[in-house]
């Protein structure tokens, strides 16, 4: 048998290369190289000729990246004749696609950035050329080839461009957060943000408590150690009574236009009638967690109801080695204060006598017949007794399980269904060698029949310390809107958060793609189903959550019975509500 040897095309053969591309493919690719260039011209260089192409791309590099560009290194990445590109820079100035800001006050010398117009025009074209590679090559709109994602998306969300003048913040921006997975990211992005604000940014993150506690401590002192802080959804109404926070100042148009992407919910916690007391920056639902490629196994639907719930834990609880039925917030004091005001919810009756309205409840603004806890209710003994019942397929150590312990106990394959903030998700979601990586359905609480299901709404609104210095406060007001910005919320979540407050940055291709997670809390929000009203907005909140916390808890532990560990819980509460 002769030995077949492959030879290389021969390219100079014009019948050859017609054997491996047709003349319509090849009039098809000129057609595209024509029209690229067209689109090129029209799109980005705007009549601009095209050796400025170069400069634009390293700004733009450069202003992604979060690194500072001056003439000087713009120029000498260029690749163009040092007096070339001085000259184009100057009149990309001049245009309005570059902006010089200075660095000093004397102002001699200065950083280069894109402009919005330079960062919308890129954005265009990005667009554009992802339509026109679809047309030319066949692309379906299904198909997420990369840029990006589909060719066709249109609801980007642009990134963020410089301001065009530093924040007159001497010392710096000073901002107290919550240490967890969601700010964390912002905390990853602090140099490109100190670029943003040409200032520096000193951030200070504690746990939920302590971080409660440093701001009803901040309020006390003349005046505020910190420019921003972030509060807990439900710790507004005890802030604002409080005067701990001060109302944030919109001007009118855009900036108010602009609320109107956030979801409703998450904007009901900080608006006061007209008043605005913060901007959201992290709405983070509880949804219920459940492993699909285990109820697959087992031929399990998904509970819907909260019989359900313990039906499917009865059933997976032991069904593979080291596996419980379900993880939820068990330790004492506010983690499981707060898992039975939702679980109360979840039976249909909120912890105070709240009027009802549309598919849930009124919490805010509450008449003084209101504010009567309902501890001694059919469905707080309801919630307990389920809770007791439930112990017998959770793993054994939850009883000392918080947001951390739960979602990790999830994420490393030893539940078959949890509660989970979507906040602390990337713990599944990020990790690819997690055993529920890809493997997990999202829901709204299961519910008992009858009531509505729906995601209690948790999550941080970023706000305006009440004594802090007046010449500052406009500046900070700026920053507080940059960091709860669409363009900001998206570079969170390119960052590893999966929370978003708005419906734009929900929409937007790159967010959607990969991330379920985002996606299924839009729709719940698109539904009605986040709520806030399982932790009513009231001043005594965090006091109701640990009398709950202390008396389940001792329940839980079977030192007291169900009905005397409410009816205890009961007269606590009404002492803490005045009555």
């Amino acid at each position: 048998m002769t030995k077949l040897e492959s030879k290389p095309p021969n390219t100079a053969d014009p019948g050859n290369f017609f054997n491996e591309m047709s003349a319509h493919e090849l009039e098809r690719f000129l057609e595209f190289v024509s029209r690229f260039m067209a689109e090129t011209q029209d799109a980005l260089l705007l009549g601009m000729p095209a050796r400025e192409v170069p400069i634009m791309v390293q700004l733009m590099r450069s202003h992604l990246r979060g690194r500072l560009e001056t003439p000087s290194s713009l120029i000498d990445s260029s690749g163009l004749a040092r007096g070339t590109a001085h000259r184009l820079i100057e009149e990309m100035v001049e245009t309005g696609l570059i902006v010089k800001r200075p660095r000093t006050r004397s102002g001699k010398t200065f950083s280069l950035h894109p402009t919005r117009q330079l960062i919308d025009a890129w954005v265009n074209y990005l667009r554009r050329v992802k339509s026109l590679l679809g047309g030319a090559f066949g692309l379906s709109e299904d198909m997420d080839y990369f840029f990006g994602a589909s060719y066709l998306a249109t609801a980007a969300v642009a990134p963020l461009p410089v301001m065009s003048s530093k924040l007159n913040l001497p010392g710096g921006l000073r901002i107290l957060l919550h240490a967890d997975a969601g700010f964390m990211a912002m905390q990853k992005l602090k140099r490109q943000f100190e670029m943003h604000f040409g200032a520096e940014i000193e951030v200070r993150a504690l746990s939920i408590d302590r971080l409660h506690q440093e701001i009803r401590n901040n309020a006390g002192r003349r005046q505020s150690r910190y420019d921003l802080v972030t509060c807990d959804v439900c710790w507004m109404e005890e802030m604002i009574q409080a005067d701990a926070i001060r109302p944030v100042q919109m001007s009118e148009g855009g900036e108010t236009r602009d609320l109107m992407d956030f979801h409703p919910e998450a904007l009901s916690t900080v608006q006061r009638d007209e008043a605005l007391y913060g901007i959201p920056v992290q709405t983070t639902p509880e949804l219920f967690l459940y492993r699909t490629d285990i109820f697959e196994q087992h031929g399990l639907d998904p509970p819907q109801y909260l019989s359900e719930v313990l039906a499917c834990a009865r059933q997976l609880h032991g069904s593979a080695r080291g596996l419980s039925g379900i993880c939820w917030n068990g330790a004492r004091g506010t983690p499981v204060g707060t898992s039975f005001m939702m679980l109360m919810a979840d039976f249909g009756q909120p912890v105070l006598n709240l009027p009802r309205m549309g598919n849930g409840f009124r919490d805010q603004q509450l008449a003084a017949d209101e504010l009567i806890p309902m501890l001694d209710s059919n469905q707080a003994l309801e919630a307990a007794d389920f809770l007791v019942e439930l112990l017998s397929w959770s793993p054994p150590n939850v009883l000392q399980m918080s947001w951390y312990e739960r979602a990790r106990c999830y994420a490393d394959g030893q539940a078959a269904m949890g509660y989970c903030y979507t906040q602390i998700l990337p713990m599944i979601e990020n990790q690819p060698d997690s055993p529920g990586y890809g493997r997990t359905g999202y829901l709204p609480h299961p519910t008992a029949p009858g009531v509505p299901r729906s995601a209690p709404l948790g999550g941080w609104n970023i706000c305006v310390p009440a004594n802090l210095k007046p010449a500052r406060i406009g500046d900070v007001t700026k920053a507080a809107r940059t960091l709860t910005s669409a363009a900001a919320t998206k570079l969170y979540i390119e960052n590893g958060s999966l929370v978003s407050s708005r419906f734009s940055v929900c929409n937007d291709p790159v967010v959607a793609h990969g991330r379920p997670v985002i996606a299924t809390v839009d729709q719940m929000a698109r539904a009605g189903q986040l709520q806030t009203w399982a932790r009513p907005a009231v001043p005594q909140l965090n006091t109701l959550v640990r009398i709950l916390g202390e008396e389940i808890h001792t329940m839980l532990l079977r030192n007291k019975k169900p009905a005397a560990a409410l009816r205890d819980a009961q007269a606590r509460c009404e002492r803490a509500m005045g009555l």
